[in-house]
């Protein structure tokens, strides 16, 4: 049984109708749970009704996160070392049937990217391509992952989805976690954003992270894009998938993110179903009375104000310094064409760890659960 087994069981339709059913008394229900909500309850939390309950929520939110994660913030950066991309995602840059200059870093240029971004204190680097087997199959994922190792303790990936093999080969290079995102759980309306390629294939894509979970990759991430679809009943359908996640790969930790849809070189495709900014916080705080254990994850598509709000509300880690373009951080002038969307919260490194320290958080910049869990295993 995989996921796919256990969302076949429920209705898109249904399940948005019982979101928006949900009553004032629900929402309290499920905010007077002492341990983790269940998914049922989520959807209370992530209803109209319990938008006057942000506050509450976000206290609660704030005090699970210092008591299981304490005051500590984790900060990585995304390389990006390929934009050839074979799919036709109607909302990316990358897009196959964009007209735009097409690069995959060879792995002298990706240890320049890399010596370029070590002059920032980052430890955890996380390598990201379009979705191509030519230009980024695995050979060429475990060659990177080895030539970034030599600069970083850590490496992730955020690639085409693969085989339970392809990624066993890529833990032996080294490889950390990854992530992979369905962009909507909405199976009815999927094929309307992804015609072709690869990724025109739900089922194959919304069963990687179990792929990823057989495979013993020690953390997985996964997510929605914001905008596509309702984002309330996405978000409901991506806490469902951490849930089961959590509960049958119960070795492996769990990320989630909250992609929203950025400008992008390419038709100007515009988000169906936006979210505010007070929506979105709404989401951040109900993963958390969800599961106290999952990594919540905010990146730099979302605005400075923003992100340095959400760091004593849920938040655990966030990107800092991102460039998405191949070749961005040693010629970004140079490469600055090949951008996958364009960065919301443009500060340095530095100025975004002064930013961490100034709420009352210390900056870290590798995956330090990562390693207290091997401690705690010898």
């Amino acid at each position: 049984m995989t996921y796919y087994d256990i969302i076949s069981t429920y209705s898109w339709d249904e399940v948005t109708r019982k979101i928006y059913a949900s009553t004032p008394a629900d929402v309290e229900r499920a905010l007077s749970r002492t341990g983790n909500v269940t998914p049922e309850e989520f959807m209370a939390l992530i209803s109209p009704a319990a938008e006057p309950y942000l506050e509450i929520m976000a206290q609660k939110s704030h005090d699970i996160t210092r008591r299981r994660f304490g005051n500590v913030m984790q900060l990585y950066v995304p390389l990006y070392i390929s934009n050839y991309c074979t799919n036709r995602c109607v909302y990316c840059g990358f897009n196959c049937g964009n007209k735009i200059k097409r690069s995959a870093l060879t792995q002298e240029e990706i240890a320049k990217e890399c010596e370029a971004i070590r002059r920032h204190p980052f430890r955890h680097l996380l390598l990201v391509t379009g979705e191509s087997p030519k230009y980024s199959n695995r050979e060429y994922l475990g060659e990177s992952i080895r030539t970034t190792l030599r600069y970083f303790e850590q490496t992730s990936i955020e690639v085409q989805p693969m085989d339970a093999d392809d990624y066993r080969y890529l833990m032996d290079c080294g490889l950390h976690s990854v992530y992979v995102y369905q962009e909507t759980y909405n199976e009815r309306n999927y094929p309307k954003y992804h015609p072709a390629g690869r990724k025109a294939d739900y089922r194959y894509r919304l069963e990687t992270p179990d792929r990823l979970g057989e495979a013993g990759v020690y953390k997985i991430g996964v997510g929605n894009l914001i905008g596509l679809e309702e984002w309330r009943t996405d978000a409901f359908f991506t806490a469902l998938h951490v849930h089961y996640l959590e509960n049958k790969y119960w070795r492996t930790k769990c990320s989630v993110s909250f992609p929203r849809l950025r400008p992008f070189v390419g038709d100007g495709f515009q988000p169906n179903y936006p979210a505010d900014e007070r929506q979105l916080l709404q989401s951040i705080c109900a993963y958390r009375l969800l599961s106290e254990d999952v990594e919540i994850s905010i990146s730099t598509r979302e605005n400075a104000y923003f992100r340095d709000n959400t760091m004593q509300l849920g938040v655990t880690t966030i990107s800092a310094g991102s460039k998405t373009t191949p070749g961005g951080y040693s010629d970004y002038e140079a490469t600055k064409e090949l951008e996958q969307w364009s960065v919301n919260d443009d500060r340095s490194p530095e100025a975004v760890a002064e930013s961490v320290r100034a709420h009352g958080l210390e900056p870290v910049w590798k995956d330090w659960s990562f390693f207290m869990q091997g401690a705690a295993a010898r």
